[in-house]
């Protein structure tokens, strides 16, 4: 059947006063992604054509972008590529992947229809736009059992403003998040953590909060502490607060198998685990080995579990990050079985070219293979659910987990939480990080195109792994990266244990490094405030340029630059070697040099494209004409921001609204001050 809807953008907004419509295919899983209840529509689905097996085909037209997929490879504008939504743990990102660690189904097409789609389902669902046939996307999920919302509007901004208003306000971190962090898999006791304050200190280098991996786990179980590498966890946390730091301690989705360990214990009892076919616990193998995985889905287990994060906030933690929840699977059992036979039997004779493939094949096929997660279920509501058909809920509803235990263990006060798999819908529990990248110069880009479409899903606290997370970084890497993400609300420097060191007093650059982390606090005061604007008003923090110049086909085109609120466009560079890059402005603005933080250059250039010279050294962002912001004095953490010290930097007569809280309270409006300056 054909349902293709020919009306223009203007007649549909006039024929009805619903500016999002709702639409149901087969039986609809709950999936918690949308707080507002839209009765389903009787009318056809306007926009696209369907067919019997559940596929959404759009024509695109030459003048289209399609913009959305939260976070996904590729450009801002994402013609041309086949997308799979489908969380998988994969920090060997390139050109040619197709999932990562979320999942976010809603797209934006900008053109000569203008619309916005999510199509809300928890299993793998496939998006080509445009890349088997270049003018046309066609859409279809494994199982044709999802909801679909259309979303009209005025234009992109106002349809996004609308789709956020529809799935709930984001998550606001309290505000010493917003400070510098440093994390390293591979701070392997008590004295590690130490040192790093110490030595940044010494540098006089802002940091507000060290991240603990896996190695202060007792043989990587969650919830516990191992006592001889962090004897007194607890004096640790105290230590480290009096100098201005806290300490945020990961946790991961599989819980190891082991007798006397209460966490096991407790599950196996309340059947909060997950169940293989038999009805047994599902057994899969993590960091721990054999590891069963909490059913997130059950409200029951999710209130157990969460409250188990009590154990590390009674020892005065006040942030985590959820890791590993994809779930990650290193291996099944039995198909490690399979897989070790089938090698023997390749391995017994001469390996030819086709054996040594299937040999490397296999052992790449154990890791997070598709097959193993049609082997567990889901307790929903007294019915098995094949966890394959809700996939992409399962690190969301962690992140459920941990946040409304959370608001109970700690009522008065935010705590700092992000994630590494999520869903549409796990943006009002945490934030997110952009999962596990690579020291790569592509990363940087890659990070900065993903900030719209993550902000268009209502996920706001993000940033990537400063530096990168695998591979060995370089000097002049990092501090490109750095000036990148000092604009980002999560600026967190992290690396994985195996690769060079990469904290910022290691380096010959050290100077430069500590003053592109003293810029970043100048900025916190607006970099925070733009933050509050975008989550009360349900905005996007970071746009691209075409949103705010919608004539301008050269914006269109431009996918290496963001706007930042309404004042600000950075343009990084993100390219070895290179001492300057090319800009285009879509109106007059005002460049700002800067390579300390109290040696500002500033200089006016007219619309159009420039070559800017910018030394490894400094840092170069543009204030948008007529237009200003605050900008303060570096502090060796949030705690001693200056809030007094703000002055306006950008055109001479220009004013700024600041927003501003208490930066704990638990709801923002109950602190919230707005002051012009």
């Amino acid at each position: 059947m054909v349902l293709y809807h020919t009306e223009s953008k203007s007649a549909t907004l006039e024929r009805s006063n619903f500016m999002i419509r709702k639409y149901l295919y087969g039986t609809t899983f709950p999936t918690n992604a949308v707080v507002t209840d839209i009765p389903p529509s009787t009318e056809q689905l306007p926009f696209f054509e369907t067919d019997s097996k559940g596929t959404f085909t759009y024509p695109l037209q030459n003048e289209d972008i399609v913009y959305g997929l939260g976070e996904q490879i590729r450009g801002i504008n994402k013609r041309g590529w086949q997308y799979v939504s489908w969380n998988s743990d994969n920090p060997n990102h390139q050109e040619d992947t197709r999932s990562l660690y979320g999942a976010h189904n809603f797209i934006l097409i900008s053109g000569r229809q203008t619309f916005g789609a999510f199509f809300d389902n928890p299993g793998r669902m496939e998006f080509d736009i445009g890349y088997t046939h270049g003018n046309r996307m066609q859409i279809r999920a494994e199982k044709n059992d999802l909801t679909v919302y259309i979303i009209t509007g005025q234009d992109e901004k106002h349809i996004v403003k609308q789709f956020r208003q529809l799935i709930g306000r984001s998550y606001v971190p309290p505000f010493w998040a917003f400070g510098y962090g440093q994390s390293r898999w591979g701070y392997q006791n008590e004295q590690d953590v130490r040192q790093v304050a110490q030595q940044y200190q010494a540098a006089g280098i802002p940091l507000d909060s060290i991240y603990l991996d896996i190695d202060y786990m007792q043989r990587y179980k969650d919830f516990t502490v191992d006592p001889e590498r962090f004897p007194d966890l607890g004096k640790l946390v105290q230590d480290m607060r009096t100098q201005g730091i806290r300490l945020v301690p990961i946790i991961d989705a599989g819980v190891k198998i082991e007798t006397g360990y209460d966490v096991y214990q407790e599950g196996v009892a309340h059947n909060y685990f997950c169940k293989n076919a038999e009805g047994k616990d599902f057994v899969g193998a993590v960091w721990p080995g054999r590891v069963h995985f909490p059913d997130f889905l059950q409200p029951e287990a999710r209130d157990w579990f969460g409250k188990k994060y009590a154990v590390l906030t009674d020892l005065g933690i006040e942030g985590f990050w959820n890791d590993m929840n994809e779930p990650a699977i290193f291996y099944t059992e039995d198909r490690l079985a399979e897989t070790c036979s089938e090698i023997q039997r390749l391995t017994a004779g001469n390996m030819g070219i086709d054996e040594y493939f299937a040999f490397t094949g296999m052992v790449a096929g154990l890791n997070g293979n598709k097959g193993d997660y049609d082997k567990f279920y889901h307790n929903v509501a007294g019915k098995m659910v094949k966890h394959s058909d809700v996939h992409n809920l399962y690190g969301m509803n962690m992140t459920r987990s941990a946040y409304e235990a959370l608001r109970e263990i700690c009522p008065d006060k935010r705590t700092l939480f992000f994630s590494r798999s999520s869903y549409i819908g796990a943006h009002r529990y945490g934030g997110i990080w952009q999962g596990d990248n690579k020291s790569w110069w592509s990363h940087i880009l890659q990070s900065m195109q993903q900030l719209p479409g993550l902000n268009m899903a209502g996920f706001l606290f993000t940033g990537s792994d400063t530096g990168g997370f695998g591979s060995d970084t370089t000097e002049d890497l990092m501090l490109r990266w750095l000036q990148y993400a000092l604009f980002t609300p999560l600026f967190r420097n992290h690396s994985a244990n195996g690769t060079r060191m990469q904290e910022l007093y290691r380096f010959d650059t050290l100077h430069a490094a500590g003053e592109m982390v003293k810029i970043r606090y100048c900025l916190i005061p607006y970099l925070y405030s733009e933050f509050l604007k975008a989550a009360l008003r349900d905005d996007m923090m970071f746009k691209p340029l075409a949103f705010d110049f919608p004539a301008d086909h050269m914006a269109k085109e431009t996918e290496d630059q963001l706007l930042i609120g309404d004042e600000l466009m950075i343009a990084p560079v993100y390219k070895q070697n290179a001492r300057g890059r090319y800009v285009y402005l879509p109106e007059e603005m005002m460049l700002v040099r800067m390579q300390t933080w109290d040696q500002i250059h500033t200089e006016i250039l007219p619309k159009g494209h420039h070559y800017v010279d910018i030394a490894l050294e400094e840092l170069v962002f543009f204030i948008r004409q007529q237009k200003a912001i605050p900008f303060g004095r570096p502090a060796r953490n949030t705690d001693c921001i200056d809030h007094s010290a703000l002055q306006l930097l950008g055109y001479p007569g220009c004013t700024y609204e600041l927003y501003a809280d208490n930066g704990i309270s638990p709801e923002p409006e109950t602190s919230l001050s707005i002051t012009t300056l």
